[in-house]
């Protein structure tokens, strides 16, 4: 995966990968549905004061 200079990941759905983002694309099956779970090994502090939260996936262009 490529990371962000932010120390962030951009992480794309579909069925086919966005230019340039092949190593950041999770590959879909066209007209069907899927769920995205979200698996945290060791939380830190803010997430169990849940001062922070991870957020909703955006749609792009």
């Amino acid at each position: 995966m490529v990371q962000n200079e932010d120390g962030s990941f951009d992480v794309y759905f579909g069925p086919e990968a966005p230019p340039g983002q092949e190593n950041n694309w999770v590959q879909t099956i066209p007209g069907r549905g899927f769920n995205l779970i979200f698996r945290l090994y060791g939380p830190l502090e803010p997430w169990l004061d849940k001062t922070w939260r991870l957020a909703d996936p955006e749609p792009v262009e």
